[in-house]
């Protein structure tokens, strides 16, 4: 006979699951307003070394080139996405903030001038390195393993980091990821004494 899972728990699922489903949602809604528009949302992407283009680092984040580009980011933001929501909506949120801005600056610094950058996928990225070391530094077992599964699944995407492939931002990949390994660090859980 199974124990029944806490409310609280269900409860955790739910939202996690609610969040990254409707984040997903609204990526996908936002690339069919900017096929709409002639890719008017297209200007919002991140130019390399243009003061005005600051402001363009968090929209840049939820904005792509086309629906391919877009479902290619969709299916592993939903897994790590809900994965690193179950910790906790208020700490997921703050986890993808600077997930966002370290992958943003870092390709606003280095990438390619006259280039355009946008897309999930340094949140992808960040959220991978985010889930891999997050639970040596929160010393937390369960995270560890979770960590170990998820690097045994997308640890192929580490690739993305390299540049290897021309129209790639390996810039917001190798950013994205190290924005998640120092999100872990701030973010980290102090053990109860």
């Amino acid at each position: 006979m199974e124990r029944p899972v806490p409310q609280e728990r269900r409860a955790r699922v739910r939202d996690a699951a609610v969040l990254v489903v409707g984040w997903v949602a609204l990526l996908w809604l936002l690339e069919g307003i900017d096929a709409v528009s002639g890719h008017a949302l297209d200007t919002f992407g991140i130019t390399p070394r243009e003061v005005g283009e600051l402001g363009d680092i968090v929209p840049a984040a939820f904005l792509h080139f086309g629906f391919d580009h877009v479902a290619a980011n969709s299916w592993p933001l939903l897994v790590m996405g809900f994965l690193a929501a179950l910790s906790g909506i208020r700490r997921f949120l703050a986890v993808v903030a600077v997930i966002i801005l370290v992958s943003g600056l870092g390709v606003w610094l280095t990438a390619p001038a006259h280039s355009v950058t946008a897309g999930a996928s340094g949140v992808v990225f960040g959220l991978f390195g985010h889930l891999v070391t997050r639970g040596f530094v929160d010393r937390r077992i369960g995270d560890v393993l979770l960590g170990l599964l998820v690097g045994v699944v997308y640890g192929g995407i580490l690739w993305g980091v390299l540049p290897t492939t021309t129209g790639v931002s390996w810039q917001g990949h190798l950013f994205g990821v190290i924005g998640g390994v120092a999100a872990a660090v701030v973010f980290r859980r102090r053990r109860e004494v």
